[in-house]
């Protein structure tokens, strides 16, 4: 199916033993240096970003159903040309918007990586987010992190 001009991102959290919230960062194998980010993918014509932001998740990470999902307002502006499909957007698509979502993984779910990551990590917030490459990436991990703290889920290490 064809990518629209739009991205999502996601970033899977649960709570560890002791109560605290970790983050999965993932290391794409595709790249010669260290590149760590959330789960990210493109959006296909006539998918919701929700809809394939499940899909991104179940595809390079193995999660077909997340205990709670999580809607962000961090909207990142990504080049268009760095996405193997703009040259069928047309020339007026200059940058592609780039939607984020918290995904909370039960206590049993597992990550099962795809071959676009090498490998992954669980991290605190503070570790994650010296970890991620990108500042959309930072961003949302940055708001997901408060908000579960303002439910009283996360502690703050900012």
């Amino acid at each position: 199916m064809p990518r629209a001009p739009l991205n999502v991102l996601v970033l899977p959290f649960r709570r560890a033993e002791a109560g605290a919230i970790e983050y999965a960062v993932f290391r794409r194998s595709d790249q010669e240096d260290e590149c760590w980010q959330g789960v990210a993918g493109g959006v296909e014509v006539g998918e919701s970003a929700e809809g394939a932001a499940r899909r991104e998740l179940h595809e390079e990470a193995g999660v077909a159903a997340p205990a709670r999902w999580i809607a962000l307002d961090s909207i990142a502006s990504v080049p268009a040309e760095v996405f193997g499909a703009e040259h069928g957007w047309g020339p007026e698509v200059h940058v592609v918007l780039e939607r984020a979502f918290g995904a909370e993984l039960r206590p049993a779910q597992h990550i099962r990586l795809s071959k676009e990551h090498s490998s992954h990590r669980w991290l605190s917030f503070g570790e994650a987010s010296k970890l991620l490459r990108w500042d959309s990436n930072r961003t949302a991990l940055w708001e997901l992190n408060r908000r579960l703290a303002a439910a009283g889920a996360a502690p703050r290490e900012d």
